[in-house]
């Protein structure tokens, strides 16, 4: 009896400790519990998870194109070696064009099949084998992307598809940097392999090229949430005032028209009905004419808009021989010359007396002769 009331307050005092820890759980962060913590790891699904094995066996197959055929010739031996220690049966059938997964009753992973059936796929869209095996290991993903349905144009896709790819593929391996992502672009599809977030990354840049938006831009922006990541404050907060705003400027080159037409203010009411012949007639009076009356009037129109016409047209006749008015001339003196504008006569004369005298062209070498001994008189004198 004594142990009986030991043992009640104490299992009493556990319930009381259990309730008052329940709120503590409910009170923590959501953002705790939704936290992945650093370097966690899934552990590895192994044999002791599911002892018994698969209930049935699951196969898959895909086709591969014909310039596939001699490589995988070569890696089908490593293909098969890889698959077998997953308990996995492979076949490659050269004659059909395809590859073909199986389980066996040793096959213990259920999802095996699965990444088993994404190695073919891979394989067969040109992607190498020592990539597409990474497939099997459970922290990697993979992400077939169809592009040849997303723009109409041939030409308009090569070009979209080569700016994916950039110049010797330098876009293509700063995308392979920032998302730690493998991707191989080939005809209509693009191939990435690599952990689940930069999967999503790649094919939001994908999709966005096709669509035109140039692959610069989201590069530019997984580099800046890449400097974003490592900071531990900026983890829970948002980035969005961090992030580039790119501004889709779309230039109208339509050209406007010369006649713009201006619409009408709106009302409710119709327009008023046009007065018909009849009710021109009954205003003015003309309806209750009789026919003859009527061929009188018409004929007296008639006759007027002749003799306009005829008036005009005479009038336009008779311009020719009208005169044209004169100016009137005013009579005025001539101005006398002013004595500034003079002309000398006399010094004009000797202008041209001096200009008749000079002889044009070299001297000969007498008179160079009599005009160096002129010269020196001259200098005697002085």
């Amino acid at each position: 009896m004594a142990s009986s009331k030991l043992n009640g307050p104490t299992v009493g005092s556990g319930k009381s400790e259990l309730r008052s820890a329940k709120p503590t759980s409910e009170n923590r962060d959501e953002s705790e519990l939704l936290t992945v913590p650093d370097g966690w790891k899934e552990p590895a699904f192994s044999k002791e998870d599911n002892p018994r094995g698969l209930l049935e066996e699951s196969s898959f197959a895909t086709l591969f194109p014909k310039y596939r055929e001699a490589y995988l010739k070569e890696c089908w031996p490593l293909v098969q070696k890889a698959l077998n220690e997953h308990h996995v049966n492979a076949t490659l059938d050269l004659i059909e064009g395809s590859m073909t997964v199986c389980t066996t009753k040793k096959t213990f992973d259920p999802y095996i099949i699965i990444r088993a059936r994404d190695l073919i796929k891979l394989l067969a869209r040109s992607v190498s084998f020592e990539q597409a095996v990474r497939i099997l290991q459970d922290d990697v993903a993979c992400d077939i992307i169809k592009i040849g349905s997303l723009v109409r144009n041939k030409e308009r896709f090569v070009k979209r598809r080569q700016r994916l790819i950039g110049p010797k593929g330098s876009t293509l391996k700063a995308l392979e940097l920032l998302t730690n992502c493998y991707i191989m672009v080939q005809g209509n599809t693009v191939s990435a392999i690599g952990p689940f977030s930069g999967l999503k990354e790649v094919r939001k840049v994908v999709l966005d090229t096709m669509k035109n938006i140039h692959p610069i831009y989201n590069i530019k922006t997984l580099m800046i949430k890449r400097e974003l990541a490592k900071d531990s404050e900026l983890r829970s907060q948002s980035w969005e005032r961090f992030l580039p705003q790119f501004k889709h400027k779309n230039v109208n080159k339509r050209k406007e028209p010369k006649k713009k037409t201006v619409k009408k203010e709106y009302t409710p009411f119709p327009p008023p009905q046009p007065e018909s012949q009849v009710d021109k007639e009954l205003a003015s009076g003309e309806y209750f004419l009789k026919a003859s009356q009527k061929k009188r009037q018409k004929m007296e129109a008639i006759k007027a808009k002749q003799a306009e016409a005829l008036s005009k047209r005479q009038e336009e006749r008779n311009k020719a021989f009208i005169p044209p008015k004169e100016k009137p001339v005013h009579l005025k003196k001539p101005k006398e010359a002013s004595t500034e504008t003079k002309i000398d006569v006399a010094a004009l004369k000797e202008k041209v007396k001096k200009a008749k005298n000079k002889k044009l062209g070299a001297l000969t070498a007498e008179e160079v002769k009599l005009k160096m001994e002129a010269d020196e008189k001259k200098k005697k004198k002085k």
